[in-house]
């Protein structure tokens, strides 16, 4: 068995610690490891590896030679031309990065009132962001979420209602909001009233109370960029009215049998509904027209109408009529009390003997009527004719149409009005009702 050798230590004691650890053969034991020594190529040696020299600073190939045997030299770097590249592409990077950036945190906006005009609608139920967007589309401002920011700093910035507005292009947010809360930029806007008629009435003296008509066709009236106002006429919305089959007009299925019948003239009486609607500027008489009957449908049927009106054995055409005598002849107080006054006579029979149904085709809104009014043979007469009158005779409330359908049980014949503010008194006999109109004249009633 050979003589095993141990590896020469500088350190005695180490040296005893290893050949008592690890027998390595002679023949492959390494060569003794050179004294310790600083090492060239650390901070600490060559101060230049810092500064990225190539060679060090001292000792030329000694590092090299001083290494462990199968370690490779450390590689020299160009550290600070490194950082510095990194630096400029991180630089470069964020200019790119704020240019797309800038116009998200800062976004663009129009300066000053604008110019021509632009009609833009605001959809029902449309957020402030929908809004912007549909702003920004037809070029009144120049971003949506400028326009948001501007909305947001105004009181009433959440108050705009839908509608049509007519608005300038390139106008600032702020502005756009100011002009989308003022009345004043409202276009193709109507607010039917109840009561109204299709046709202008005489009021009060000789002021004249527009008609549905008249208020459908200002609705349509727009603007071009000349100035020239452009409008569908009352006379085009008539012959709309008579030209056109009922149902292509959005007539309701129970309403078309009694619209057929009636006068072309008046055959859409009372089947538009009291309340707001909104108009595209610039649109035909037909088509206007049909958007205000469709949007009245639902609104006369939402109380009701069809179901409770067969329920009770009426036709929901003949309770719309008896909906719109009740609205003509009394106040939202004695509604009940008049609807049963026109059952009750319809029940005996009895002439209703209305002077409003008098007034009707005479356009006049006023409370009497002369003897002559009386005594002309037409439709609408109801002191010579039996029944209800042919159409509704105006626009008929909420309040009025559910009287018809539930009128307040009584047995109540006549009525006159007896109080300034409208009230009335009703009786049950002729005697009753004298006293009644003699106690009206002495307030002075009429």
């Amino acid at each position: 068995m050979s003589r095993d050798r141990y590896v020469a230590h500088p350190d005695a004691e180490t040296d005893r610690h290893y050949a008592a650890a690890w027998r390595v053969p002679a023949a492959e034991a390494p060569d003794p490891a050179p004294p310790s020594t600083p090492r060239e190529d650390t901070p600490e040696a060559d101060p230049g590896w810092l500064l990225g020299d190539d060679e060090p600073s001292r000792g030329g190939d000694a590092v090299t030679e001083a290494l462990p045997q199968g370690r490779p030299p450390r590689r020299r770097r160009w550290l600070w031309p490194g950082v510095a590249a990194v630096l400029v592409l991180a630089l470069v990077g964020g200019v790119f990065f704020a240019r797309d950036l800038w116009p998200v945190l800062f976004p663009p906006d129009y300066d000053g009132p604008g110019t021509g005009r632009v009609v833009v609608e605001v959809a029902d139920g449309s957020s402030t962001r929908a809004i912007g967007e549909e702003l920004v589309a037809a070029d009144v401002v120049a971003s949506a979420r400028a326009f948001g920011d501007a909305a947001e700093e105004n009181p009433n910035g959440r108050a705009i209602q839908p509608g049509f507005y007519e608005l300038r292009r390139q106008m600032s947010s702020a502005g756009a909001v100011a002009a989308l809360l003022d009345p004043a930029t409202r276009v193709g806007r109507l607010d039917i009233r109840s009561g109204t008629q299709l046709d202008d009435t005489v009021g009060v003296g000789t002021e004249v109370v527009p008609g549905v008509l008249s208020q459908i066709a200002r609705a349509t009236c727009t603007v071009d960029e000349s100035g020239a106002e452009r409008c569908a006429t009352v006379d085009e919305l008539r012959a709309a009215m008579a030209g056109t089959d009922p149902a292509e007009l959005g007539v309701p299925s129970w309403a078309q049998e009694g619209v057929r019948r009636a006068e072309p003239n008046r055959r859409l009486e009372g089947l538009l509904a009291p309340g707001p609607y909104d108009i595209a500027p610039g649109t035909g008489a037909r088509e206007a027209l049909e958007a205000v009957v469709r949007a009245s449908a639902p609104r006369l049927e939402a109380g009701g109408l069809v179901e409770e009106a067969r329920a009770a054995g009426l036709q929901p055409y003949d309770a719309l009529i008896v909906g719109s005598l009740a609205e003509r002849e009394g106040v939202p107080a004695d509604f009940g009390k008049v609807t049963r006054v026109i059952v009750n006579r319809l029940a005996v029979p009895m002439r209703l003997q209305f002077d409003s149904t008098v007034n009707y085709p005479l356009d006049r809104q006023t409370l009497l009527t002369s003897p002559y009014d009386r005594a002309r043979p037409g439709p609408y007469n109801t002191y010579l004719n039996l029944g209800l009158t042919p159409t509704p005779i105006g626009a008929v409330s909420p309040d009025a149409l559910r009287a018809a359908l539930d009128p307040e049980p009584g047995p109540w014949v006549y009525f006159v009005k007896c109080q300034a503010d409208g009230i009335s008194c009703f009786a049950v006999t002729p005697a009753e009702h004298d006293a009644n109109r003699r106690l009206a004249q002495e307030r002075g009633v009429y």
